[in-house]
């Protein structure tokens, strides 16, 4: 048996997900009427509470996209320095929005307000315009650890009054929002701008909205078809997206307890120095300075077990819809060999 934990971006549509794609009702995106997109979008906005969403291919572009409809040239982002937006979309602040950015050290990637507060450029002509905050819930390279809500609230009461824009990846919001109870809602008003993935948790084969008013996603818009995201017959794959929210949000929880079943697991192995808190679906351990981290994933690979190298010495582990109690149950038996 393969056991395939790399990311919760290698899982396959369902059945039920397929029969919805195959049904789905087609146009042309671009020209705005394929009414299976123009569905997805409209539910999606409802469910945040924002004016209009927008779906594209990946999240990176989602990201992008809302980085460049903020920001002007010369201007500044703030995130942290764990962020997907530094770290993993190919350097496309500066090559996308001419933006320069300001890394900040969080608490496992989560900024607070008063780091925030600090960072915002002053009104000066020897400095960069602050022009955008983002934020990343949950936060990948920390563990899949999430925000409170007082937090993201008293960061943006310090936007507000410096007058900049706050922009959420959120690429994992839902599995943060299945662990503390809160509404889509709450974050679509705290938010300028969310990038909400569907391709992660969700279990869609691609895809990732862009939510906010309705003249910048209309910008948002514009842009992505410069970028040549612009798509004809998409209601395929929004189908997948509108099965998802309906059918895969919940089960989001089941994702979390293996989860802190393999963290159980792992602190039973010697090799294993430290595991990071689980709060969600992904599990990230350290090794002894003496182990490299490719040299353990090869070992696992060798197991049928897939993981990521997260470092010199840490390894990811990402639950998905796709790993279930049997896969739980064979990884334990597999672990026992290393």
């Amino acid at each position: 048996m393969q056991i395939d934990l790399r990311s919760d971006t290698v899982t396959r549509p369902t059945e039920g997900m397929r029969e919805a794609m195959w049904a789905a009702p087609l146009g042309d995106d671009v020209l705005g009427d394929d009414p299976t997109v123009n569905a997805l979008e409209e539910k999606a906005a409802r469910l945040f509470g924002t004016e209009a969403a927008l779906f594209c291919a990946s999240g990176t572009m989602t990201n992008q996209l809302a980085i460049r409809v903020h920001t002007q040239p010369g201007s500044d982002v703030i995130c942290d320095k764990l962020s997907h937006i530094y770290l993993y979309e190919g350097g496309g602040i500066m090559l996308n929005a001419f933006s320069s950015v300001k890394l900040l050290d969080g608490d496992r990637g989560r900024l607070n307000a008063q780091q925030i507060a600090e960072a915002i450029s002053p009104d000066d002509v020897h400095a960069t315009v602050t022009r955008l905050v983002s934020l990343e819930n949950t936060m990948n390279k920390g563990g899949g650890c999430y925000y409170a809500l007082e937090e993201i609230e008293a960061i943006r009461q310090v936007c507000d009054n410096h007058k900049v824009p706050l922009h959420l990846d959120g690429a994992r919001l839902f599995n943060a929002l299945v662990e503390t109870g809160e509404a889509p809602s709450l974050h679509g008003a705290l938010f300028d701008s969310l990038s909400v993935c569907l391709s992660k948790g969700l279990g869609c084969p691609v895809g990732s909205l862009l939510l906010g008013k309705a003249d910048f996603i209309r910008q948002a818009r514009r842009f992505r078809k410069v970028m040549g995201g612009g798509w004809r017959q998409a209601g395929f794959l929004a189908a997948a997206g509108i099965y998802a929210l309906d059918h895969h949000v919940d089960r989001l929880r089941e994702d979390h307890q293996r989860a802190r079943s393999i963290g159980a697991m792992l602190r039973q192995m010697p090799e294993v120095e430290d595991i990071y808190p689980i709060d969600t679906n992904i599990v990230i351990f350290r090794l002894p300075d003496t182990i490299l981290a490719t040299d353990y994933v090869r070992r696992l690979d060798m197991l049928r077990i897939r993981a990521v190298a997260f470092g010199k010495h840490l390894v990811r582990l990402v639950t998905h819809l796709d790993f279930t109690d049997d896969h739980l149950e064979e990884l334990e038996k597999q672990l026992k060999k290393m």
